[in-house]
């Protein structure tokens, strides 16, 4: 069995462009935090014409940064992997600029309805107003000349991720689907954690030499990472569930205290609602119940 290893030695070289191969540019903003890490991964690909992978926010140092590394070169393409403010922001600017052409899966959206009552806690981190020229589909390919970009739709940390294949370097630029450094967030609405699972079911079919995330370093054995990353997953959905059948019926806050152990002050919320994706999976699943909506504030039981 694959086991899971996270990687937080990274340097994020803020201000500068890093060449990771021939074509292939990683230019990091400088927006660190304890869900950015370092901050947001913008990639730049192509060696005439050129194309970039996840703008980044707004940032006019970042800006700077990314038109100098073009060196006059044309942008005609910008892709989006999703719209969180660290990653989707900066496209229009940069649109302006270049007359580039904005590429993702499609506006902002939630996985699922609001329920009565329920507020989304995930709003203010959502980039409301991204609207791209072109919405690509699950496999379809954008030829950019001297470089072909697939999109692999990655719903699960936001219901339009997407990440993206240039295929002729077998590379998979992952956003925050899979990440080296941490697990992805996965926050309802927004997000999903049964679509999060499917989705990484289809990378693990996979086979790509390397894995580029939104935040940190490379995913090294990328077939081992993601099936170590699955199989972590799992554990902690088990983990939860064991925590409701030792105690009969638990709160998200209870289940928090029993499952994640020395948990930052920072991430109570970002586990809390991590917490509530996986409780949404278990009821659909049939594991677990409880005799209120599906919530933060609700009490669970075993079936």
């Amino acid at each position: 069995m694959s086991t899971l290893t996270f990687n937080t030695k990274f340097k994020p070289n803020h201000g500068s462009v890093t060449e990771l191969e021939d074509g292939i540019y990683r230019i990091t903003a400088n927006n660190r935090g304890p869900m950015t890490f370092e901050g947001t991964n913008t990639y730049l690909i192509g060696k005439e014409n050129m194309a970039i992978i996840d703008p980044g926010p707004v940032d006019s140092d970042h800006l700077k940064v990314i038109l100098n590394a073009l060196e006059g070169r044309p942008l005609s393409h910008i892709f989006v992997s999703h719209t969180h403010k660290d990653h989707s922001p900066l496209a229009k600017e940069l649109q302006s600029l270049t007359g580039a052409t904005i590429y993702a899966e499609g506006p902002h959206r939630a996985a699922r309805s609001l329920q009565a009552g329920e507020n989304n806690l995930l709003t203010e981190s959502s980039d409301l107003d991204f609207s791209p020229d072109v919405e690509l589909s699950h496999g379809q390919i954008i030829d950019g000349g001297d470089w072909q970009i697939q999109a692999v739709h990655t719903p699960g940390h936001t219901a339009n991720h997407c990440a993206f294949a240039y295929l002729e370097r077998e590379t998979l630029f992952s956003a925050d689907h899979v990440m080296a450094w941490s697990t992805s967030f996965i926050g309802p609405p927004d997000g999903s954690m049964s679509d999060y699972m499917t989705s990484l079911k289809i990378l693990i079919d996979r086979d790509d030499r390397h894995i580029l995330p939104g935040h940190g370093p490379e995913v090294i054995a990328p077939k081992d990472f993601l099936l170590g990353l699955h199989k972590h997953r799992k554990s902690r959905e088990q983990a939860i569930l064991e925590a409701i059948k030792e105690n009969g019926s638990l709160l998200i806050s209870e289940i928090i205290g029993l499952v994640y152990q020395d948990l930052d002050e920072r991430l109570k919320l970002a586990a809390s609602l991590s917490t509530l994706a996986h409780l949404e999976d278990l009821v659909e699943q049939g594991e677990i119940k409880t005799n209120d909506t599906v919530s933060l504030k609700s009490r669970y039981q075993r079936v």
